[in-house]
């Protein structure tokens, strides 16, 4: 079975704070995680598209967090990440559900 690699990198575009900006706001916070061919299709990564997909987490208090994926093709070096800022189980979601929500 076919496996791909697929960056999910994580954004605030929302941001609630006092000043309206994310104090991680220019950080790579980026997690690579291996899926089958077919689950990327299910999750519209594959066919290969420019700007992959992105999923959007609301909070009541106003902010939004944006996880956007992107297959990573055979071989590209990326660059190095800060880590996911406490925010891997979005992606987990995404994975197991289609969206930042579990179930």
């Amino acid at each position: 079975m076919k496996r791909v690699r697929v960056e999910f990198r994580l954004t605030m575009s929302g941001c609630a704070s006092w000043d309206g900006k994310w104090s991680g706001a220019g950080r790579n916070y980026s997690v690579v995680r291996t899926l089958t061919a077919e689950r990327a299709t299910e999750l519209n990564l594959l066919p290969m598209r420019p700007f992959g997909a992105a999923w959007a987490h609301h909070w009541s208090d106003g902010w939004v967090a944006l996880v956007e994926a992107q297959i990573v093709p055979p071989g590209k070096r990326l660059k190095k990440s800060a880590g996911f800022n406490g925010y891997e189980w979005m992606v987990s979601n995404i994975i197991d559900h289609g969206s930042t929500k579990a179930g």
